[in-house]
């Protein structure tokens, strides 16, 4: 059985983590190539989470003739807090289906929420009272700028 002195001990622990490494690192690479390989579900419906209240608000998105519009943006700038002092905006791209949702949504917004959605040179927009209608369903028909 061969044995293993003192002033080499540290070497084989050393060899020891770098050879673990190289497999977990190896590992991870598999992983995201995995990942990469595959590709997003066109059907799955999008959707941020504000993390500020109860309230969504789920979108369609259509063109003049109705038919759904995929990668339009919608757009929606939300203040709140003490004296509307927090402010943030968000975003949220259309899937296949034109669909899209925002989650987490204030219930007490005291300018209400003011949604643009936009794709190329068209555009169109909707308006929200989350303490009205807290649980809101919009299409939006996108039109050529003027």
């Amino acid at each position: 059985m061969p044995t293993i002195s003192k002033s080499s001990l540290p070497f084989a622990l050393t060899f020891a983590l770098i050879l673990v490494s190289l497999a977990i690192g190896r590992a991870n690479a598999a992983r995201a190539a995995q990942k990469a390989d595959q590709k997003p579900d066109p059907k799955t419906i999008a959707e941020v989470d504000a993390g500020l209240g109860p309230c969504t608000a789920d979108f369609t998105i259509t063109d003049e003739a109705g038919a759904p519009v995929y990668a339009a943006n919608i757009r929606v700038h939300i203040a709140y807090g003490f004296a509307n002092l927090h402010k943030f905006d968000l975003q949220v791209g259309t899937n296949a289906d034109g669909k899209a949702r925002f989650i987490g949504l204030p219930e007490n917004s005291k300018q209400g929420l003011f949604f643009r959605a936009s794709e190329a040179d068209r555009e169109g927009s909707a308006f929200d009272n989350p303490a009205k209608t807290c649980k809101a369903q919009f299409t939006i028909v996108l039109r050529k700028k003027p």
